[in-house]
């Protein structure tokens, strides 16, 4: 923290001071004597930094004591051990094939440097491509390599966690926090995701850091930087600004009693939020004009909420936890609540994901999609560490997280699905590529982006965005492009090749996504006249239809 601090030599996912602080509170299980400790030591104002630090007295303890007993090694070996199972779970579909959204990451970099901005359009990050166009540049474009940039920002977005968490709980319950942000199904899907969202919860998880360091401190430099990241988040996914609410009244919270510092840091932060934010207005912009035409989901079932809020058997665990604590006497029922350690967790945690919700159920705007509501994940983690705090008895405590990740691993590692990382094009058109090729039949393909039902067609689809999934699993037959919807579009387009195959009696296949099936069924009856149709393969919701002229099925026979 402040100068003169001794060095940390890291110690897998744990630093030597925090070995030497629990090895001296070993006999303190309630956790007493640590919160007076820190409450008089911790971050310390230049009135009171001649006193001794907690490191001193830790390494005196060290060379008196000699070493960790075999308790508090064992304690250590467990959550190292869980830390490591929860990160494993990110990578059981690593090697699965890219599923829409990823090859559309794809399809931005696949032109070059200099054509990245003119094919993002109006609602992409602009900062992910750059990163990734640059990652393919020394790892190379396999679907493993596109996915490394992901899981090195998660990790990076974990450890900030914990350094967060840190700041409020003692070590085991930060870490406890950590590894329940870590086996989260959205972080676990979003750390190996070809997105920008490992990247945005970094920054969010930074912007989270900063505004705790900021309850101690009165400079002017960390409220900017404080701005500046949070604006930075906007840069890798506009819809994670909802959580700006929750920052602004955390902020105040930490600043309350003091006036003149909370006005002169909000003015920072503000200032420097505004500048660093103005790049992407536009987009915000876009967002706020064209919001029907990217609308794809339901509106939410109030179950979704508690499932993001608590998900899998979490609650059942959780419950049981504090029930055996209440039990055998171990929940803290008389230390005194931080109400701003509180309201903190409660806000980044709540207010966003509400905010999601409330504008999909009320609106015909249905954004609360899984990987959106990665935004309130590290608040909700906190949220969790605070109830674990209650519980101070360090044996619970351990239990209750080789539970959580336990029964989480053994969900993972032998569900099927775990294998999968969203349905990918990847089958469909290698079955297209394989039964086309023969005799170069073309292939009328609907693109699944709902942003086609309102945009011209492209006229080369194999190097477009709106049909991303061709510019990484390549065709090389003929390729006619139709909109997600069944619209006038569709039909003229599909109209016009109808014509022009049958007076060629040219054989063609049909690819649909479950959006697209409207299309598929017309492309049958209105052609059934000339052509006989049948399913020549499904693969994840994609089918494909082969339509062959009736006198060339007749002579086949």
């Amino acid at each position: 923290m402040g100068g003169g601090k001794p060095c940390v030599w890291q110690l897998g996912c744990y630093d030597f001071d925090t070995l030497l602080e629990t090895y001296t509170y070993a006999r303190d299980p309630d956790g007493s004597a640590r919160r007076k400790a820190l409450g008089s030591t911790f971050l310390q104002t230049s009135e009171n930094a001649s006193a001794p630090q907690p490191e001193e007295s830790f390494q005196n303890n060290l060379h008196a004591e000699g070493k960790l007993s075999a308790q508090d090694r064992a304690r250590y070996a467990a959550y190292g051990i869980a830390l490591v199972v929860s990160l494993s779970l990110w990578f059981i579909a690593v090697r699965a094939p890219l599923w829409l959204d990823e090859t559309l990451s794809y399809s931005q970099i696949c032109a070059g440097f200099s054509q990245i901005m003119p094919r993002q359009g109006g609602l992409s990050a602009p900062g992910y491509p750059y990163i990734l166009w640059l990652a393919t540049k020394i790892l190379g474009t396999s679907e493993v390599a596109l996915r490394i940039p992901s899981v090195l920002a998660m990790l990076a977005a974990a450890y900030l966690l914990y350094r967060t968490a840190r700041e409020f709980f003692d070590w085991d319950v930060a870490i406890i926090a950590t590894i329940l942000f870590c086996v989260h199904p959205v972080v676990i899907f979003s750390s190996i995701d070809i997105r920008p969202y490992a990247f945005t919860v970094l920054t969010l998880n930074a912007a989270i850091f900063l505004l705790v360091r900021l309850r101690h401190n009165h400079s002017n430099w960390l409220p900017a930087l404080l701005g500046i990241i949070l604006a930075l988040v906007a840069y890798f996914q506009l819809l994670f600004m909802v959580i700006s609410p929750a920052f602004l009244i955390a902020f105040v919270a930490l600043k309350i009693g003091d006036p003149k510092t909370l006005w002169r840091q909000l003015g920072i932060a503000l200032a420097c939020f505004a500048v660093t934010f103005l790049p992407v207005i536009p987009g915000l912009l876009y967002l706020a004009h064209s919001s029907g035409a990217h609308v794809w989901d339901h509106a939410p079932p109030l179950a979704e909420l508690g499932q993001t809020l608590t998900p899998g058997l979490l609650p059942y665990i959780l419950f049981g936890a504090v029930f055996l604590a209440a039990a055998t006497r171990h929940i803290d029922i008389e230390s005194p609540l931080d109400g701003i350690r509180v309201l903190l967790c409660v806000a980044l945690g709540f207010i966003p994901i509400l905010i999601l919700y409330t504008v999909s159920v009320n609106t015909p705007i249905h954004i609360f999609v899984p990987r959106y509501r990665l935004v309130a994940v590290p608040g909700i983690a906190l949220c969790c560490g605070l109830l674990i705090s209650r519980i101070n008895s360090r044996l619970l405590r351990l239990l209750f997280c080789v539970a959580v990740v336990g029964v989480t691993a053994y969900q993972h590692f032998t569900s099927p699905e775990s294998n999968f990382h969203g349905y990918s094009w990847k089958y469909a058109l290698e079955a297209a590529q394989s039964n086309a090729s023969a005799d170069n039949a073309p292939v009328l393909i609907c693109s699944d982006l709902p942003e086609s039902n309102v945009q011209p067609m492209p006229a080369d689809p194999k190097n477009s965005v709106m049909f991303s999934p061709l510019t990484y699993y390549k065709l090389s037959v003929p390729v006619v492009p139709l909109p997600r919807a069944l619209n006038q579009d569709a039909v003229r387009i599909a109209s016009n090749f109808l014509m022009d195959a049958q007076q060629r009696h040219q054989r063609f296949l049909a690819i649909g996504y479950i959006g697209s099936y409207p299309t598929l069924r017309w492309l049958v009856d209105r052609s059934s006249q000339a052509y006989s149709a049948r399913e020549l393969a499904e693969s994840e919701g994609l089918v494909i239809l082969e339509f062959t002229p009736l006198q060339s099925a007749g002579d086949s026979r």
